[in-house]
């Protein structure tokens, strides 16, 4: 599914608004979904809420890869060939006056949340920005497109606006639908690394959650413990991590497949409960004195009360857009920097929410 955006160049990533200048040419702007349905959406706030928020406290920040693709060389200059404009913000923030800037750092800005290609979460800054349904993240397109797996979005993909320590002070809003530029999903073009997100509304928990450890029947082939770890992803109404296939020993009792199996052989099994036990498949080491049975499923069931706190624009408001504009203009960055400062003094933790000044260039 691709739908056409005209942009004149925008900055996204760790800005919170800015302005660049850059053709303006009508661009094909792929759309993937990320969460289909509420239900869907629901299922991946419980995600990042449950077991106390760990997947969220225990995320690091992204880094894509910074190779200069040889697939391709963006066109165009560096001058506009479009009319400037700009899209108000909110009005969340006034603009600094005098050669002291006391800047007080927006709510709108927070970090994007998700599961990348190497299954561990990770974060990157993002922004709340102005728009007619007030459902509309800024953010980077390497924080949307899975430029190392080359999957068509990064899973399980939530921005928190404010976002501190585990702390989600006006919600979790899920993604609903991702905007890449074309140039940077098919040619990983980092000139057009910027990406647009809709979100559903804000959910947090409520009191009636629950979440525990969760141990599956056993199943006779690994092929059929597959099989329902899928159905249980594909489940809507609940949310599970860590889900993990394991083997299963004890003892064999021939004749009573109930005491074996607990009597849920039969229950979602496509097959008949067997009549002996299982051989185990090689390279698995059977303790002393137990017998090989087969395969289950383990891991968390997040069933968690959520709560819909209204869109993402009338809890936090907006930042604008400025595009086409002249090089050499002033602007304001915020975000969650990590890493190495520049002057070599101290790291950025990535924790607190920092910001920067500077000029636009080509």
């Amino acid at each position: 599914m691709k739908r056409t955006l005209a942009l004149g160049g925008i900055a996204a990533g760790l800005l919170a608004s800015a302005a660049i200048a850059a053709p303006a040419h009508a661009d094909s702007v792929p759309a993937v979904n990320l969460a289909n349905t509420n239900l869907a959406a629901q299922q991946v706030a419980a995600f990042w809420f449950g077991q106390a928020k760990a997947n969220l406290i225990n995320a690091t920040p992204y880094t894509a890869e910074t190779t200069v693709s040889a697939k391709h060389v963006s066109t165009g200059g560096a001058s506009a060939d479009d009319k400037a404009g700009v899209v108000g913000s909110s009005g969340d923030q006034k603009a600094a006056t005098g050669t002291l800037k006391n800047v007080n750092l927006p709510k709108t800005t927070g970090k994007v949340f998700f599961v990348g290609a190497d299954g561990k979460s990770h974060w990157c800054s993002a922004t709340s920005v102005q728009g007619q349904y007030k459902n509309l993240v800024a953010t980077a397109g390497h924080c949307v497109y899975d430029t190392k797996s080359n999957a068509a979005t990064l899973d399980k993909w939530v921005f928190i606006p404010g976002y501190y320590e585990g702390k989600t002070p006006w919600g979790i809003y899920v993604g609903k639908t991702a905007y890449t530029h074309y140039d940077y999903s098919v040619y990983e073009d980092g000139d057009r690394d910027y990406a647009f997100v809709t979100v559903y509304n804000g959910v947090v928990p409520t009191e009636n959650g629950t979440h525990g450890r969760f141990v599956s029947r056993t199943f006779a082939t690994k092929k059929e413990a597959w099989d329902y770890k899928a159905k249980l992803q594909a489940d809507k109404k609940t949310g599970w991590s860590k889900l993990d296939i394991e083997p299963v020993f004890g003892d064999w009792k021939p004749g009573n497949k109930g005491d074996w199996n607990k009597g849920d052989w039969n229950k979602d099994n496509k097959s008949a409960a067997p009549t002996q036990a299982p051989q185990a498949p090689q390279g698995i080491k059977v303790p002393q004195g137990k017998q090989f049975l087969g395969w289950r499923v383990v891991g968390f069931k997040l069933s968690i009360g959520l709560k819909d706190v209204g869109t993402l624009g009338s809890n936090v408001g907006g930042q604008g857009l400025a595009y086409n504009q002249k090089i050499g203009t002033g602007v304001f960055e915020f975000g969650y920097p990590s890493g190495s400062h520049p002057d070599g003094n101290y790291a950025f933790s990535g924790k607190t929410q920092k910001w920067a000044y500077g000029k636009t260039f080509k």
